[in-house]
């Protein structure tokens, strides 16, 4: 995937500043004072965070950046003045007579963060037309604005701001804070991640109700778009009146998630100012959230690096456990890439030896497997009304941990018929004594030119009989 040409892009970023500190020391002893660990400081990091890591973000990868907030009239914001300088950000600081610039200081040792202290008061009253006047100003040199809400006071005004670029045709992103977004509205697009989702439109069951919800808000407020992030479960975007797009994430180990809602929004908005769909910008944020999360404390990626990454990453596929159009999405990415995807299904109730053996002949005679589990209704419809034993939350997360399953999903229907159609693996599999044309779903698989395997089962082992043996005993 080729890049954007990101100079192209001029963003004003006003929003809440704070610096996050870093002391990094050894533990080895517990203190004889209290039961808490002992850390013997050897180093220690300061960084720009909140609205400026935003700006950071969007300066690591070659954007324009002016960053308008408040900060204290101390060392803190001289600190955060050098630092911002240093990495091209222009910076319009305004500094609150008799309050101190917001500090969050983490002491971290064996890369654990061991505790957080956060240093900071209610900005004192201060006049929001001295910030609104900023605002204008920078507006000029602007095409796109992002708003870094961290509910700290900065943004109180933030529907003025809303209002001043929509009479200048400039769109306005926005990372929200509280339970209040219709301060927001007419914002192009909000960014919450889906526990601040939830927070206003209540728990989401499933995908249908979550799209549902995003589209009522949408319809009743003036924004156009949602773009819902969901950790593990990656991104979903909710255009007004449009069909929603999921991308499921990376499969990358998780170091540090500070400041990763900065990299989204930062990467989204700057992508969408040079001239990129939103789509697409939503892609990119997507993998620029992966690699930001490996490294420690809030940090950045640089343009070089977002696309060495695609570029090394081209025939990688997202793993762990995903829903139908997440699923459809992954297997569309590999197909593209020439791999072949396996399809096996059941219950998977209590996962034995025999199952681990017939999972791993599955995967070799593909590059990725599929596991698809009925879901615990099904499964009590097919075995009755004692199981299943462990719920489909359960048997899900214990598929995804073996070595050899890439994908986990769940169905509610008996057959997996409906999900063979939609999913159109390359090969069916199936253990036990039938042939390939007694496989429920086989037809549906050779129609379209797929494979069907049957494979053999480890005899006398199966879930009944371990059920029927811890209950004998």
């Amino acid at each position: 995937m080729r890049l954007p040409d990101f100079t192209k892009a001029s963003i004003l970023v006003v929003g809440d500043i704070m610096l996050d500190r870093y002391w990094f020391g050894d533990t080895a002893r517990v203190s004889p004072e209290a039961p808490v660990p002992i850390v013997n400081i050897k180093q220690i990091d300061e960084r720009p965070g909140g609205a400026a890591n935003v700006a950071l973000n969007i300066a690591a990868l070659g954007g324009r950046i002016t960053l308008l907030g408040l900060a204290g009239q101390d060392d803190a914001a001289t600190q955060l003045e050098s630092q911002l300088t240093a990495a091209g950000v222009q910076h319009d600081i305004v500094k609150i007579p008799g309050t101190t610039t917001i500090t969050k200081l983490r002491i971290i040792s064996r890369h654990q963060q061991l505790i957080r202290l956060d240093f900071e008061e209610t900005f004192s009253p201060f006049d929001p037309a001295m910030l609104i006047e900023r605002f204008q100003r920078h507006l000029a040199h602007t095409n796109l604005v992002i708003l870094s809400d961290y509910a700290k006071g900065t943004l109180s005004s933030a529907h003025a701001l809303i209002e001043l670029a929509k009479k200048a045709n400039i769109p306005v992103f926005v990372d929200p804070k509280g339970t209040d977004f219709y301060r927001y509205n007419g914002a192009s697009v909000i960014t919450p991640n889906l526990k601040e989702f939830e927070a206003i439109v209540g728990h989401c069951h499933t995908e249908k109700e979550l799209v549902q919800k995003a589209q009522a808000f949408l319809q009743t407020s003036a924004t156009e778009a949602l773009l819902l992030t969901r950790g593990e479960r990656g991104m979903t975007l909710i255009e007004k009146n449009k069909e929603e797009e999921h991308l499921p994430s990376h499969a990358r180990d998780v170091f540090d998630v500070t400041g990763a809602g900065d990299t989204v929004i930062a990467v989204l908005g700057v992508a969408v100012a040079a001239g990129a769909s939103l789509s697409h910008a939503m892609t990119l944020a997507n993998f620029a959230a992966s690699l930001v999360v490996s490294k420690l404390g809030a940090a950045s990626v640089s343009a070089p690096e977002l696309q060495a990454g695609f570029t090394h990453a081209a025939d990688d596929t997202l793993s762990g456990v995903l829903d139908e159009e997440r699923l459809a999405h992954a297997i569309a990415n590999a197909k593209r890439a020439g791999k072949r995807v396996v399809f096996t299904n059941g219950c998977f109730d209590i996962l034995h030896a025999g199952h681990v053996t017939y999972l791993q002949q599955a995967k070799q005679l593909g590059d990725y497997l599929i596991v698809a589990i009925n879901d615990d209704a099904s499964v009590k419809r097919l075995k009755g009304s004692k199981r299943p034993i462990n719920t489909v939350e359960q048997r899900m997360a214990v598929l995804v941990s073996i070595g050899v399953v890439d994908w986990v999903t769940s169905f509610s229907d008996d057959t997996p018929e409906r999900l063979l159609r939609k999913l159109q693996p390359d090969t069916l599999i199936k253990g036990g004594d039938y042939t390939p044309d007694q496989v429920v779903g086989a037809d549906i698989v050779l129609s379209y030119g797929g494979d069907v395997r049957v494979l053999g089962l480890v005899k006398n082992i199966s879930t009944t009989s371990i059920i029927d043996r811890c209950t004998k005993e």
